[in-house]
């Protein structure tokens, strides 16, 4: 009784000291985006901004709102295509149990699998055919083929745990399938979209791969690409490169912490059955 306060002391001691150093690159790249040029090449460095700037927040205004906006309409569409397929997939395979449909959560299993690489090429083929090269819807459909495996596996487990006697319900009171699924199965799902939601919008938003291979030197291009210009470009201005990278973490951020008590009850669906 007496060893079980330090044996806890020494648990959360032990669990802070890992996450100051997961997060001690993020404490950086706040710390030099606030730091002025000529103070970067003190040595040793500042570990605090003592004569911050803002000149680097200046330049992501100035220069990187385009790509911003472009990473926004991408991952939002991204969003809306994968929840548009992926809810009426799971609720195929949770509810309606058609055949080969484990056969075909096999096939979302093995989809995950494939090198994002491979896939990029693949779409670089048939988008040259289609003329979607350098253009937002490509890259909405490219980014979307990440998420609908996975989301398709989220939705497919919470809604297996929806009872059946609310579905045997509204079939007696006259639903067909879909607005069973409209009208019960996709309210009570809540925590599975705003899962799915969340995931597919960061996959989307801090993809490089897809964003690289299928839109790179277009007119619109996503915020990867460019911080990636930003640094080729101007590799010495380190300031404003790592504001630019904390401009673009901020949406994806803010969203994580508004939503994580969803994501935590979606992702969890699955593990008790009724």
């Amino acid at each position: 009784m007496t060893r079980a306060p330090d044996r806890t002391w020494w648990q959360t001691a032990v669990g802070l000291l890992l996450t100051a150093i997961m997060l001690f690159p993020v404490y950086w790249m706040l710390n030099v985006s606030f730091t002025r040029d000529q103070d970067m090449r003190k040595s040793p460095p500042d570990w605090f901004p003592v004569h911050g700037t803002l000149d680097g927040y200046r330049a992501v205004l100035d220069q990187q709102l385009p790509y911003l906006a472009t990473s926004l309409v991408i991952a939002l569409g991204t969003v809306v295509l994968t929840v548009a397929l992926a809810a009426p997939a799971g609720y195929a395979l949770a509810k309606l149990r058609p055949r080969g449909g484990g056969v075909l959560g096999f096939l979302l299993l093995v989809a995950q699998m494939i090198p994002g690489i491979i896939m990029a090429m693949g779409f670089y083929a048939i988008y040259l055919q289609l003329g979607l090269l350098q253009s937002v819807p490509g890259l909405i459909v490219a980014d979307s083929t990440l998420a609908v495996p996975f989301a398709v596996l989220i939705f497919t487990a919470f809604m297996s745990g929806i009872p059946g006697e609310l579905l045997q319900a509204a079939q007696m009171d006259g639903a067909r399938a879909l607005r069973t699924f409209w009208s019960v199965v996709l309210p009570m799902s809540r925590n599975a979209v705003v899962t799915v939601s969340l995931f597919a919008f960061l996959w989307s938003w801090s993809d490089f791969v897809f964003a690289s291979t299928l839109a790179g030197g277009g007119t619109h291009e996503p915020i990867t690409l460019g911080i990636y210009h930003y640094i080729g470009n101007n590799n010495q201005e380190w300031n404003a490169v790592m504001a630019t990278a904390v401009v673009a973490s901020l949406p994806a951020t803010v969203i994580l912490v508004l939503a994580q008590r969803y994501v935590a009850a979606g992702v969890t669906a699955g593990a008790v059955k009724d």
